[in-house]
């Protein structure tokens, strides 16, 4: 089974806008086409509390006309056309979509951050994760969410295995960005958000890029829009990963980046495994 995972930043720019940053963004969604994976993960849709408009849908159509699609929003109180995330998976399988709420503080479980869909063999976790935020403002409640959505994915995998993907918003070791030393008080560098990480591997996952790739490869899965030249220095950070229960670890085939060309921001990423 072929699975990708992508924030897309979002979806209504990339299938809609005539923009040249959209039309790197379509290349990015031909390429993932190309690879006719089983599932797809989609984090930071951007669509209202409505989900993808008849024209979304007719466009996703023409790159995924063999897949069924589930989406959650994010709704009131929270921000209108923040985070979102989405799932595609094909026709031939059959899922059962849960958009859980797991008690996380302000507003974040309405924002649409966190859509499951249950297969025959195991769970399917799509996450966009909360940010710390500028000045780590949002930081605490940050904390509280990986200690919740830690406890869930546990919770689920008592039942059957998880597979679990998005952006995780995190650099788990100083091999995972460019330029570990001066970002140690950053968003998605903190101790804190690190440690975070940590205790969610500890109660029975593993990183699977880690675990096929060890741990002298470097690459990363995202580049600052905010510096023009983060992408052609390599200068990244890898936050987006699938995890997976540790008691199917070894049925992992592949887990690896998938080319997002010149397009800066966060790139896709692919994950194999025979369940």
């Amino acid at each position: 089974m072929k699975l990708i995972s992508w924030n897309i930043d979002s979806l209504n720019a990339a299938l809609t806008s005539a923009s040249d940053r959209a039309l790197l963004s379509r290349e990015v969604l031909n390429t993932i086409k190309g690879e006719d994976a089983d599932v797809i993960a989609i984090q930071e849709t951007k669509l209202p509390s409505t989900g993808p408009s008849a024209k979304h849908l007719e466009i996703l159509e023409e790159y995924f006309s063999d897949y069924c699609i589930e989406w959650v929003s994010s709704n009131p109180p929270a921000r209108k056309g923040y985070a979102g995330t989405m799932v595609l998976y094909k026709k031939g399988l059959t899922g059962s979509m849960t958009a859980p709420r797991i008690g996380a503080p302000d507003t974040m479980d309405d924002e649409g951050r966190l859509l499951t869909v249950e297969f025959e063999n195991f769970y399917f976790v799509n996450v966009y994760t909360p940010n710390a935020g500028d000045e780590l403002k949002r930081l605490s409640e940050r904390q509280r969410w990986d200690e919740l959505y830690a406890d869930y994915l546990s919770g689920l995998d008592k039942d059957k295995p998880v597979i679990a993907c998005g952006d995780f918003n995190v650099a788990h070791e100083e091999i995972d960005l460019a330029n570990p030393a001066s970002n140690h008080m950053s968003a998605g560098f903190t101790d804190e958000e690190r440690t975070g990480f940590s205790n969610l591997l500890a109660k029975g996952f593993v990183d699977s890029f880690r675990y096929m790739n060890g741990n002298v490869e470097k690459a990363y899965s995202w580049w600052s829009q905010r510096i023009k030249t983060s992408k052609i220095n390599n200068s990244g950070w890898r936050i987006d990963y699938f995890i997976v229960s540790d008691r199917i670890k070894e049925q992992i085939t592949a887990s690896n980046m998938l080319d997002s060309g010149d397009r800066q921001d966060h790139g896709p990423i692919m994950l194999e495994i025979n369940i």
